[in-house]
């Protein structure tokens, strides 16, 4: 059973579908933060919608009410939404799933996902994840590449997942698209677990930034590195007014230092590859910019 309601079919050219869900998969709202961000930076069109009636438990996720005018009441229920974004200068154009993620029938969810991405003839699909984990917030966000399909391992540098214990939609979504043959890449963003209840834009502009290099798409994220600057600076000052939470962080800092250290030099990437990224970058940007 299809449970995806169109209000439109968009005529896209080899899209890429990009996703995000808030939840488990979404540590300091990053993930659905930079999902959010391209939306807007892509100027990007709702036309379909997953019915949530067979996906959610309502007591656990529950819809909001909300006024409309002053007077009529409106049930917002949990959502996920298709979104066509048609990018100028690329190659490609971009599908994006934004929404929650669901509490039942998960295989049943990504089958509808994985049918509405083959209707629009998507070829590749990159879920955005974020994660809590030992890092301080005073370093570079460590964004993780994982992939199945050997071509895309080879091509971007990724690894092979080898993680085992629980998982998200995002891991079931992924061993759906492996098994209807259709290349799929999960990013991830570590986030810092002691301020975890913050937005992180931080750790968003960081998957922005990964994803150009995947999806061979720019992103102008100048808003997001705004943020990203407000960020740091409101958690320096959080951290230096309180001497246990500071050391702690060194502590943090140090354990990376070290780690860094005994880690293998990472493989640069070549001149020509620099050059085509930059080209690219140039081409979205067009002549008026």
């Amino acid at each position: 059973m299809d449970n995806v309601t169109w209000t439109e079919r968009p005529k896209l050219r080899n899209p890429v579908l990009v996703c995000a869900f808030k939840g488990w998969n979404d540590a300091g709202e990053a993930a659905t933060a930079a999902l959010g961000y391209l939306l807007d930076a892509f100027d990007a069109q709702e036309f379909a919608q997953i019915d949530p009636e067979e996906f959610f438990d309502f007591s656990a996720i529950r819809p909001t009410v909300e006024l409309h005018d002053g007077r009529s009441r409106i049930i917002n229920w949990p959502e996920n939404a298709f979104h066509a974004a048609q990018v100028t200068g690329a190659e490609r154009d971009l599908v994006l799933l934004q929404g929650v993620e669901p509490s039942l029938r998960w295989r049943a969810f990504s089958e509808d996902v994985i049918r509405t991405a083959r209707q629009l003839g998507v070829r590749m699909v990159i879920t955005l994840g974020a994660l809590l984990a030992d890092v301080p917030h005073s370093r570079p966000v460590s964004i993780t590449g994982l992939a199945s399909d050997e071509a895309l391992i080879e091509r971007l540098g990724f690894e092979r997942s080898r993680y085992e214990g629980p998982t998200g939609i995002v891991g079931v979504l992924h061993d759906a698209c492996a098994r209807a043959d259709l290349a799929s890449a999960s990013l991830w963003a570590s986030v810092p677990h002691y301020v975890a209840a913050a937005p992180n834009p931080k750790a968003a502009l960081a998957l922005i930034r990964r994803f150009e290099g995947v999806a061979e798409v720019a992103v102008d994220a100048g808003a997001l590195e705004e943020a990203t600057d407000d960020y740091d600076r409101q958690v320096n000052a959080a951290v230096a007014s309180d001497p246990d939470v500071k050391a702690f962080v060194e502590r943090l800092e140090q354990s990376m230092d070290e780690a860094e250290d005994d880690a293998p030099p990472q493989k640069i990437p070549s001149a020509d590859a620099i050059a085509r990224d930059f080209q690219r970058f140039l081409r979205q940007r067009g002549p008026e910019e």
